[in-house]
């Protein structure tokens, strides 16, 4: 059933499906979804610690008398610094090569397991940072940032979609990118205080990642495995037990039919990553691998997250004021996370991704055109243009956040099936680091190159990705996630690739 070639059948069943809100199931996504808060503190701890004097005097001298030298004035290549950048964007790597050994213990172990190893790595990573005495130090520590990070985004929004009910798996599912956008804010927060503290206050900014590493960790003790992992696993009796427990009765029948069904699927598949090259995967691997994750870091978000601080000193704000705007900036974040969870299961991911890219293109233009017309010329902003800026900065954090934000992880986890879920997601991630990491090393050196054009080129990739949305992914809201394959068949491009796979049955079509 889960590749689309076990029967409509599964598609009579979910009518059946009972579930009701219970504290066993509230606990689980509370504790599941803090995998979130380890990419999201680091995205915010990793931009204000670059910014500070005292990091920048210990580790880079060079661009520590470079920003001196323009303390006063707007220079878009202040921190052009391709060592500074590698800080930032060697954990983005690190994560890329982390997912795949993660893809094998979440589909064989399960995914408690890989965020339990995930936590592991990332105190690891905030222990070394925060002692770290040279640059070599700082890399192995990103490093192994990146290892639990890696483990944690392929594994926390699959355990999110499979654990939670169909109607509400949108919402559910979005509690990582809440935690993510709250790490943030965090971060954010942190860093501002922890900047007054001389000349030690970056370490304990980036020492405190530990704190989220210790809260998952003892959390998974208690988290219970998913039951499309156990069932997955051959644990079945244990599978219905989990699945009666978070959905608060017994009447599972019809649910457990098709998590069966599923895993008899994902069974028969002895190479899931060379599955996901065959015709019936292809809408999955261009969409949920290649398209959403690479979309997701070129709509330019990442880079304002990572430098926001760097941005604002860079367009001529003083130290403590940068990170003031980046603390507003990351509240927007939280809030386009919360509209998203109260939403999207209503108006569907189509239409927050279509409004999201309008509304982001318009800030994108708004920013180039103060910034080509009233910058880079040795002088401060005005006040008024300084506001309208960050008024830019803010609209276009907020559509991100409501859209491309927790999207991004929630589409592709819900879109592959149970036989390449695992390997799928593991696609996501190495794809979605690849282009964060590059992001991040080719962000500071392009404003300095681009200058105002790197916003211009920012906002014409969200429109192709805009055009992407609106022509090839189908709306998945409120579908159970073991039924989604059905799709495929009805839309007017994928049914003329899927259809071509060799043991297609036309006749077995489902019913969306």
């Amino acid at each position: 059933m889960a590749g689309g070639f076990v029967g409509g059948e599964a598609g009579k069943r979910a009518a059946s499906y009972e579930w009701k809100y219970t504290s066993y199931f509230i606990l689980a996504c509370i504790v599941g979804s803090l995998g979130g808060s380890l990419f999201g503190y680091d995205l915010g701890v990793s931009s204000g610690v670059t910014s500070m004097d005292d990091f920048l005097k210990e580790f880079f001298p060079s661009v520590y008398q470079r920003k001196q030298a323009h303390l006063h004035e707007t220079d878009y290549c202040k921190y052009d610094n391709q060592v500074l950048t590698l800080f930032t964007s060697s954990l983005y790597l690190a994560a890329l090569v982390s997912t795949f050994g993660a893809s094998v213990i979440t589909k064989n172990k399960g995914r408690r397991i890989s965020i339990m190893v995930g936590s592991v790595s990332f105190f690891l990573g905030g222990l070394v940072n925060a002692a770290a005495v040279n640059i070599p130090m700082l890399i192995i520590g990103r490093c192994l940032l990146g290892g639990g990070i890696g483990f944690c985004n392929q594994a926390v929004p699959l355990y999110l979609s499979e654990i939670s009910p169909h109607k509400i798996r949108g919402a559910v599912n979005q509690l990582f990118q809440l935690t993510t956008c709250l790490g943030i804010l965090v971060a954010d927060i942190i860093n501002y205080f922890t900047a007054k503290v001389h000349p030690w206050g970056w370490r304990l900014s980036l020492g405190l990642a530990m704190v989220p590493a210790v809260l998952i960790f003892i959390g998974g003790i208690f988290l219970p495995e998913t039951p499309n992992s156990l069932v997955e696993q051959g644990r079945l009796n244990e599978a219905r037990e989990i699945l009666e427990k978070v959905r608060g009765t017994i009447n599972v029948d019809a649910e457990f039919e098709d998590l069966k069904d599923a895993s008899e699927a994902a069974r028969a598949i002895k190479n899931p990553f060379k599955n996901l090259l065959k015709p019936r995967n292809r809408p999955q691997l261009i969409i949920g691998a290649l398209g959403i994750p690479a979309f997701q870091q070129l709509t330019g978000m990442n880079s304002i997250l990572f430098y926001a601080p760097v941005i604002f000193q860079s367009l001529g704000f003083g130290s403590g004021a940068s990170l003031y705007s980046s603390i507003i900036t990351s509240s927007m974040l939280v809030l386009g996370a919360i509209v998203s969870m109260i939403v999207v299961d209503r108006f569907g991911r189509r239409f927050l991704f279509i409004e999201a890219g309008i509304q982001m293109i318009v800030s994108m233009v708004v920013v180039a055109i103060i910034l080509a017309l009233k910058f880079g010329h040795g002088e401060q902003l005005s006040s008024k243009l300084a506001l309208v800026l960050v008024l830019a900065i803010c609209l276009f954090v907020l559509a991100y956040g409501w859209a491309w934000g927790p999207l991004g992880w929630l589409v592709p986890s819900e879109l592959f099936p149970l036989e390449t879920r695992s390997a799928g997601q593991s696609v996501v991630v190495c794809v979605n680091m690849f282009f964060t990491a590059a992001i991040a090393q080719c962000f500071l050196a392009a404003l300095c190159h681009l200058q105002w054009g790197v916003f211009v080129l920012f906002g014409c990739l969200i429109v192709i990705m805009s055009l992407f949305i609106i022509l090839l992914l189908p709306e998945t809201k409120q579908l159970p996630i073991e039924e989604i394959y059905q799709l495929w068949d009805k839309h007017w491009f994928w049914k003329n690739i899927v259809t071509k796979d060799e043991g297609y049955k036309p006749s077995q079509q489902g019913t969306v």
